[in-house]
């Protein structure tokens, strides 16, 4: 609650300074128009000091006349915060929230605290990306380098009547910096701690007079890993996490004629970097029944008053550098330990390349994007997280995810009436093949861990285990669990005969669980093919002078179709299963059901199977929606814009790309057959988003307010439970399910009348401006209160079916990754130093967020307490910014905090939640991606 406080009265001193938003000063504002289109928008009306121009309407306009909540941060902003990629956002777009997990192309944008968690790459960003017009596929391709940038626009709410690929949440549009008919460029030097090193360069200039301009712009960057490996120090994995890539841009600029251009551009990115490590952040004490425990939270550290977590105990048994026994984690020591021979070592190579026309036809422009883009990403990891081999991704070229994808957009515009109608029409297609190919195995010491996983529920003794021993019994151990699992206290009766068989039966299956050793997918391939058809058109109608109503809509034509193959030696499982298969029916007495039912579930974890081999898995489905918008604005003065709108979001659905839900009761006990590939299916997101707003503007001041209200349909949620990902839609019944969404009994909780209302909801205030109170002084500030939350009585679809019983603790509570009060502020001075033309450069910006939850399933284990991130720049330009040499920090103050929390693969199992409310047992692990460290260093450059 403090913390809260202290937001809410820094938001308010923030109202009291008048300094929001983070719009671009004049000096950032878009560069000379380079289509005949932009020209005449341009020229339409002068532009005054401290306007900025967008084209978020695809129109270039002066933000302050655009009716949408849209953020504009020019190349400068983004260059003083740090930023050389989308990441640095974070700092000026309070209601943005960008972050990376497992593999940077896993990066997940969110936007009023609605986004995708980017890990399963079957489902589409909920806030979409654009390079120059250019739909990127995944978020995580804003995480390359960018080159030289004019600007970045962040629309906010549900996106499909202006661009070409539709978005639910919001979009992020990139520009970059275009060839010019003028020589010039830049260039950059830069050294900072992790022995950081980077160089850009971009040149531009005419080729052929006034007709033909090229520019090219190029950016390596080199350092070392912010986690320290402690098993392999010296080698190539001494560090994780580090950087070394490059990147390359070239763009022409052809003008044939004052009405006709041509805009080519080619790019490729290159990364070879061992991304990314996790530190164990978290771990839920053994609940032990027999001693009255009981688990509880003390702030955001899990405790329980057993002496330590069994899970642990094991994995020191083992050899475990960390965790460390008995003791709760440090994550911010940044030391991980890499099981020898393992790596997370990737290349990613990311190219293409676009071709706009722009054609002014006199009475309307035509505007043509065609663009092709290839994507590939390495995937193999030391996925456990630890130096024990429990799970892995081998380099051996069978882990990576690959996107070919090819998009044609076309636009024509105009005006008519007398410029009383602004009207537009266009229509997209893109055509993507994905191609996802696993290689994720049970490890070289996983059979003699999951066997003493078991053991320990049994006789936690540890003495009486033995991990090099089949079974993870000593002779002792075997004896004593026999001796427990004949015994009437545990069979309740159950006959001398059937007890010894059973134990028998028992005792086999935790011998053949320790032969479960370096088996799984040799080659699992996923394939899911899209294709995408739509028509829209924006249209404003100016009924008079100050009264606008803006009309859109979209027709949207989905296809997609998905093909898996699997290569899969867990011969284990199957063997297991048709050993143990007749203890699990109901009849059998509960204790012996539920020990070979565990023997079977970590046998045959993630649907690792050999019998997927003869699976030739097919489906493919069609959609189709209509969207739309509609916007009233009116100027009851020239400065200010108040405006009411209605948006119709949509985002396509897809296959969840993995085979935890091929077939039943979590895909383990049950046949397998063709006829599951439907199950991986998931439904459409669709929203309708609700926002009012004023923008009042002056040459020294301005001020943004919008409030909103979004209600979300078949959510798309993506969570990973520790095993496997699961993918639901997330909806509310109509009537009450009477708690059953939030207990822990799969299967529990479905819908028997309608699942028609909408299970997420997004609301909330945003507040924006900018003061300049002098030509040299710049503040921006801005404050978002986004209300995030899940409705009750939660389904996983509008077909009504049962919330998995992992997300018990979803009802009623606020979305993970989605703070409700985040404050940022910028402050910027350049003042003249003496006649000379010398000037300097102080800066500093801020982000202050709330508390949050950074896994999709809430537990309490992976909350982030409330954390300001500070960077600062100081600095010394020349004349003209010929040369200029700044000093620079990022995360000034080193504060400690991490992006994402996640259950550690295959250790342990339930949260302190799950015990407080359902006692049992929770002896689960987490693991946490760290953000980043503090980092500081000295950059040269030079604008010529």
């Amino acid at each position: 609650m403090r913390k809260t406080a202290l937001l809410l009265s820094v938001a308010t001193l923030t109202l009291a300074v008048p300094a929001f938003a983070q719009e671009v000063p004049a000096s950032q504002a878009a560069p000379e128009p380079t289509t005949t289109q932009d020209a005449q928008a341009t020229s339409a009306e002068e532009i005054n000091e401290g306007d900025i121009i967008v084209t978020a309407t695809r129109r270039a306009e002066r933000l302050s006349n655009v009716p949408i909540a849209v953020s504009a941060v020019g190349q400068e902003s983004l260059q003083n915060s740090g930023g050389s990629d989308i990441r640095s956002l974070n700092q000026l777009a309070p209601s943005l929230l960008i972050s990376s997990t497992g593999n940077e192309s896993n990066a997940s944008a969110r936007i009023r605290g609605i986004g995708t968690v980017g890990d399963n790459p079957g489902l589409e960003s909920s806030v979409a990306v654009f390079i120059d017009g250019v739909y990127r596929s995944r978020t995580g391709v804003g995480l390359n380098e960018l080159g030289e940038i004019d600007r970045v626009e962040v629309l906010r709410g549900p996106q499909g009547t202006l661009f070409g690929r539709n978005a639910s949440a919001g979009l992020i549009n990139i520009i970059t910096r275009a060839p010019e008919f003028e020589f010039g460029g830049n260039a950059e030097l830069t050294y900072g701690n992790y022995d950081q090193k980077r160089a850009a360069i971009g040149l531009t200039g005419p080729i052929a007079g006034d007709k033909l301009a090229a520019r090219i712009d190029g950016v390596f960057v080199k350092r070392d890993g912010f986690y320290k490996n402690v098993t392999q120090g010296g080698g190539s994995e001494s560090r994780v996490n580090d950087r070394d890539r490059y990147f390359v841009r070239g763009q022409l600029l052809f003008k044939p004629t004052e009405d006709l251009s041509f805009r080519l551009i080619g790019d490729y990115s290159h990364r070879d970097e061992s991304c990314c490590g996790a530190v164990y952040y978290n771990q839920a004490e053994t609940f032990d029944p027999t001693a009255n425990a009981v688990a509880n939270v003390n702030g955001d550290r899990a405790v329980a008053t057993a002496a330590s977590n069994r899970i642990v105990d094991i994995l020191r048994r083992q050899g475990a550098a960390y965790p460390l026994a008995g003791n709760t984690p440090d994550p911010f020591n940044r030391q991980v330990a890499v099981t020898p021979g393992q790596t997370f070592r990737n290349k990613t190579k990311d190219y293409g390349g676009s071709l706009q026309a722009d054609w002014d036809l006199g009475g309307a422009t035509l505007t043509s994007i065609t663009a092709y883009r290839e994507y590939k990403s390495g995937n193999a990891g030391d996925v456990d997280y630890t130096n024990i081999d429990l799970t892995h991704r081998a380099d051996d070229g069978n882990a990576y995810r690959q996107f070919h994808t090819f998009t044609q957009e076309a636009r024509l515009q105009g005006s008519a009436f007398g410029e009383k109608l602004d009207w537009l029409v266009g229509g997209f297609y893109s055509k993507e093949k994905l191609r996802l190919v696993d290689n994720v195995v049970f490890g070289a010491d996983y059979g003699a861990f999951a066997a003493c996983r078991i053991v320990a529920t049994v006789s936690p003794i540890a003495a009486l285990q033995n991990n090099t021993a089949p079974g993870c019994l000593s002779a002792a151990g075997r004896a004593t669990l026999n001796t427990q699992l004949t015994g009437v206290q545990l069979l309740g009766g159950v006959p001398a005969a059937t007890a010894a068989a059973n134990t028998s039966t028992l005792l086999n299956g935790l011998d053949r669980l320790s032969t479960l050793n370096n088996l799984g997918d040799q080659r699992a391939l996923y394939r899911q093919d899209s294709e995408n058809f739509a028509a829209f058109t924006h249209n404003i109608i100016h009924v008079t002078d100050t009264l606008s109503l803006t009309l859109g809509a979209r027709y949207t034509r989905e296809k997609k179709s998905f093909n898996g193959d699997f290569q899969n030696n867990n011969t284990v499982c199957p063997a297991q299963q048709a050993a143990l298969g007749g203890l699990l029916a109901p009849s059998v007495n509960g204790t012996i059901r539920t020990l070979a039912g565990g023997i079977v579930t970590l046998t045959c974890t993630g649907n690792s199977s050999s019998t997927l081999n003869a699976l030739d898995l097919q489906d493919s489905f069609k959609d189709s929606e209509v969207t739309g918008t509609a916007v009233v604005s009116w100027k009851p003065t020239p400065r200010l814009l108040t405006y009411a709108s209605f948006a119709k979001g949509y985002k396509a659905g897809g296959y969840n790309l993995d085979r935890s839900d091929l077939g039943g009761l979590n895909g383990v006990f049950s046949p397998r057959s063709n006829a599951d590939a439907a199950g991986l299916r998931f439904d459409a997101e669709k929203v309708n988003s609700f926002e009012i707003g004023a923008k009042y503007t002056t040459p020294m001041f301005s001020l943004n307010v919008a409030a909103f209200r979004a209600e979300f349909q078949d959510f798309q949620l993506n969570t990973f439970n520790g095993s496997v990902f699961v993918v639901q839609n997330i909806q509310a019944c109509s009537n009450s399910l009477n708690g059953a969404d939030t207990d822990n009994v799969a299967g529990n909780g479905t819908c028997v009348g309608d699942a028609d209302k909408r299970g997420v909801i997004s609301q909330g205030v945003e507040l924006e401006g900018t003061l300049r109170p002098s030509r040299d002084v710049t503040f921006t500030a801005g404050y978002t209160y986004s209300d995030t939350f899940f409705r009750k009585n939660l389904v996983g679809n509008s077909q009504g079916e049962a919330l998995d019983p992992a997300l018990f603790l979803l009802p009623g509570s606020q979305l993970s990754n989605a703070p409700k009060h985040v404050v940022t502020t910028a402050a910027t001075w350049t003042p003249d130093i003496g006649s000379n033309g010398l000037s300097g450069l102080v800066y500093i910006d801020s982000r202050l967020s709330s508390d949050f939850n950074t896994g999709s399933d809430l537990a309490p284990e992976k909350k982030q307490d409330g954390f300001a991130l500070v960077n600062a720049r100081i600095g010394l330009r020349g004349r003209d910014q010929l040369w200029a040499i700044e000093f620079w920090a990022q995360n000034v103050f080193n504060k400690d905090y991490i992006q994402v929390a996640f259950n550690t693969p295959f250790q342990g199992a339930g949260s302190s939640a799950n015990v407080a409310s359902f006692g049992g047992t929770a002896n689960a692990l987490y693991s946490a991606f760290l953000a980043e460290p503090r980092t500081y260093g000295i950059t040269l450059r030079s604008r010529f």
